[in-house]
């Protein structure tokens, strides 16, 4: 039956072409005939594969392969160079081969979800085009930092994952608009995402977060979602700290990077000339209450926001966010709603 569709659509010199939902285990190789198709759907069939004739469709930008019994993604996909959109949710995947990413310079949506996939490829990277990527109900551990090399996405939903941390430079993602995280085991979010100034919606739900990260409430976010998560209750207790006293070096370099702000200072110049120690002071942090820096010990503390009144959205839910002061002498200070979790040392660089 599917062989007389083929020669249907030869005779009709098809550009969209339907075998999906047919019960079949074999594409016939007579659909490589078929070389001005820019749409195959190949949907909810029982395949293992797929013929390597099919290299001959050029012309191809969306392959829909959801729902068979995939155990990889075949080699022949690789060849198909013209592909924009590749969708594989539904198989049993389990890992991505490089060279088929490779042979995918133009593809624009990359769908893997409910898959058995445990990571990603650094090979991800080679997908220079990608705008949208869906990894739901799979089971990643942790995310390659070669992704955040995309700066094309726009979309990635990792919805229903193992993910315990992600990569700091997830925050290079400039153009990153919709980014969905819910349910998996994350405890923190990448310091810096403020930086995502396109970011409007935010799912985060269902983790094991306490707080968010530093400047969260001057994200431009429309929608977040964060319910089922650990955070920080909002019962906050006053109290008075003895001011700790800080070792010679985090002193020292404390007044350095102070100095160093200045561009036309002795101490920048300086800085210029001794690459070692200017890397060792390149981790420092800012004090969120006097604003100056400091390197390895701060305190940490939260404050509480409410989302419509901090960052214009619909909701009304007040949400922790992380702030860093510098000393118990700021911590000390009155007039400020900063409340302390702990005191952290950093590792030495």
């Amino acid at each position: 039956m599917a062989e007389n569709v083929v020669i249907g659509a030869l005779k009709a010199n098809s550009k969209s072409f339907n075998l999906s939902s047919k019960k079949i285990k074999h594409v016939p190789k007579s659909v490589s005939k078929l070389t001005n198709l820019s749409k195959l759907q190949l949907s909810n069939n029982w395949l293992t594969t797929l013929p390597v004739e099919l290299q001959s469709l050029q012309h191809l930008t969306e392959l829909n392969l959801g729902n068979n019994t995939l155990e990889e993604i075949p080699s022949v996909v690789g060849y198909l160079t013209s592909l924009r959109k590749l969708y594989l949710f539904g198989n049993q995947i389990t890992s991505l081969p490089p060279a088929v990413l490779g042979g995918l310079p133009n593809l624009v949506i990359l769908n893997l979800n409910h898959n058995c996939i445990q990571f990603l490829p650094s090979a991800i990277d080679r997908l220079v085009r990608l705008e949208t990527l869906s990894v739901t109900d799979n089971r990643l551990e942790e995310i390659p930092v070669e992704l955040c090399s995309l700066d094309t996405l726009v979309e990635i939903n990792l919805t229903n994952n193992n993910l315990i941390r992600l990569p700091q430079q997830l925050y290079n993602l400039s153009r990153l608009s919709r980014l969905y995280l819910a349910r998996n085991k994350l405890k923190v979010l990448p310091e810096g995402i403020v930086s995502w100034s396109s970011l409007t919606i935010l799912d985060v739900a269902g983790n094991n977060l306490s707080m968010f990260p530093v400047n969260f409430q001057l994200m431009h976010l429309r929608k977040l979602h964060c319910e089922d998560n650990n955070f920080v209750p909002c019962e906050p207790i006053e109290s008075v700290q003895e001011v700790e006293v800080l070792s010679l070096k985090e002193q020292a370099a404390r007044l350095i990077l102070v100095e160093d702000r200045d561009q036309f200072s002795v101490v920048h110049e300086a800085l210029l000339c001794h690459p070692t120690l200017a890397s060792t002071l390149g981790g420092w942090g800012l004090c969120g209450l006097c604003s100056l820096p400091f390197l390895t010990t701060w305190l940490e503390c939260v404050h509480f926001i409410n989302l419509h009144k901090d960052m214009q959205m619909r909701s009304h839910q007040t949400i922790p966010v992380r702030v860093l002061l510098c000393s118990y002498k700021c911590f000390n200070k009155s007039g400020h709603s900063f409340y302390g979790v702990g005191s952290v040392e950093r590792e030495d660089h």
